[in-house]
């Protein structure tokens, strides 16, 4: 196997100025395909959700899927996008085996929504703007399938596959005009523009967006120009990159396998990458056309596509509080600083915060558990947090025992360790460890006794009238107790025995 030559990242960055494109592919929550009838339920039997459309055999018409329009039109809205008053569809001719129709029915020229732009947020609060290119409505290819060799790529399969369930199913491209500027965070603004945008197609309600399932993917262009230089240099495509942090380490990769490439005197090869989620690295696919390779003429079968003025005014008043207005809000509801908003962001945990605050949790413990106890386990288990083993159900119902004073914060850490531990929700672990807080006076009685006994000297500083000494024999209990005993009611007890006043 060839080894990659790849310069160090601040070498790269010294002599280069990185220049990126991000085109996202997402893959809409339509009942039907983009062209014909067809389901997209996932999960069915291969080449069963298929027709004589997306097939592509001969006499078969298309007909446009006016949900697909519309979900296209809420997205160009919500990207600040103009919204064409006419445009149509184009042939995009290419030959590949996971598509039966030899071409991609797609947008070339006449995108649905252009001119527009994206707002993300780093890490440190900054705020980087993203220009849109297009935004545009196109149909998705089927899936190969290679068998018999030891990577699932063409090379060394014995034979492929082929399912055409997904082929047809809608699409919406969206393209960023070139992202300069972005220095030496140039990976980081790529993951926070996928990651915003992602949250932003959730709340338009027009896909899941998952990433994993392929119900969004990232294509990363990138090129690097010499410091000085404005004409951009030869760019790389890696594709198909499905997760925030792939589409990190691609960019990085790139930056630095160019670098090596450049500084060595070689040539950047245009050409498309695959990404390697296992070491972060990118390999050679096949040289990338260019768009007159493709040979695109508008689609004769389908009439144009003109969404009416007031149409689009409807759907742009009907649009949802989008991702960077609700946190604004939340910041201010929640009385917290841009820092801590900030911190929420970059650990992943606002969705289960406001999941478990609609299932009933007060929005600073939610807060509190989730960025705390949680935060904790997942770091060192290596997890996202919604990955963890408990549901906001069950993080609600914790604090909930913890305001009913059935579980103090030591306790409740417990139930949390149990419930990730696979014991159960948090009653049942509370009920199989006996965690529930001791606060019945006789059973308290005796081990406050034993403190007295055992701390006679702090005891008489009590009884001096020296209360703050209390805290001493309070602990003494709460040990004794295994950290179960009620520590409020645990001091009240203290203080009438001795005889002092708190």
């Amino acid at each position: 196997m060839t080894v990659t030559e790849l310069a160090s990242y601040e070498e790269a960055l010294a002599t280069y100025d990185p220049v990126m494109g991000l085109e996202v592919h997402v893959e809409l929550g339509t009942r039907t395909k983009m062209f014909c009838g067809c389901s997209t339920e996932l999960g069915a039997e291969p080449n069963s959700q298929t027709c004589p459309t997306c097939l592509g055999l001969p006499g078969s018409l298309p007909v446009v899927n006016a949900i697909g329009v519309e979900s296209a039109i809420k997205i160009g809205l919500a990207l600040n996008c103009e919204i064409a008053e006419w445009c149509r569809f184009a042939r995009k001719n290419y030959f590949y085996p996971d598509m039966p129709k030899n071409f991609q029915t797609s947008q070339y020229d006449e995108p649905i929504a252009f001119d527009g732009y994206l707002d993300v947020q780093l890490e440190d609060g900054e705020t980087f703007r993203v220009q849109i290119e297009r935004a545009h409505m196109e149909e998705d290819t089927g899936k190969s399938l290679h068998v018999g060799g030891a990577t699932g790529r063409i090379h060394g399969a014995s034979h492929s596959l082929l399912d055409y369930n997904r082929a047809g199913i809608p699409l919406i491209e969206i393209v960023t005009k070139p992202i300069e500027g972005a220095g030496e965070r140039a990976p980081e603004v790529a993951k926070a523009y996928v990651a915003e945008l992602r949250e932003l197609i959730k709340a338009l309600g027009v896909s899941e967006a998952r990433m994993e399932m392929g119900q969004m993917r990232c294509d990363v262009n990138l090129s690097l120009r010499l410091h000085g230089v404005e004409k951009l240099g030869t760019r790389s495509e890696t594709k198909n990159v499905n997760s925030l942090r792939s589409v990190e380490r691609a960019a990085r990769y790139e930056i630095q396998r160019h670098a090596a490439v450049l500084s060595s005197g070689g040539s950047i090869v245009q050409e498309t990458r695959h990404f390697h989620e296992e070491d972060g690295s990118t390999t050679a696919g096949r040289i990338k056309d260019n768009a007159e390779d493709y040979r695109y003429f508008p689609e004769p079968d389908l009439v144009p596509v003109a969404p009416a003025r007031d149409w689009v005014e409807e759907l742009r008043g009907a649009l949802p509080e989008l991702p960077r207005v609700r946190r604004n809000r939340l910041r201010e509801e929640w009385g917290v600083t841009e820092f801590d908003m900030q911190s929420i962001l970059n650990a992943g945990a606002l969705g289960p915060i406001l999941a478990t605050i609609d299932a009933g949790a007060p929005s600073d413990q939610a807060r509190k558990w989730w960025m705390g106890e949680l935060a904790r386990n997942a770091n060192e288990t290596g997890r996202d947090l919604a990955a963890l083993p408990i549901t906001p159900e069950q993080v609600a119902r914790v604090a909930e025992l913890v305001s009913a004073g059935d579980l103090n914060d030591k306790l409740a850490r417990q139930v949390i360790d149990g419930v990730l531990a696979g014991e159960g929700g948090p009653d049942e672990v509370v009920e199989k460890r006996g965690l529930k807080v001791v606060s019945d006076d006789g059973a308290l009685g005796a081990a406050v006794d034993e403190a007295i006994a055992g701390n006679a000297a702090i005891a008489d500083k009590i009884r001096s009238g020296k209360v703050a000494a209390a805290g001493a024999l309070v602990g003494a209990v709460m040990k004794a107790t295994r950290g179960q005993a009620d520590a409020a009611r645990v001091r009240e007890l203290i203080l009438e025995k001795l005889g002092a006043e708190g």
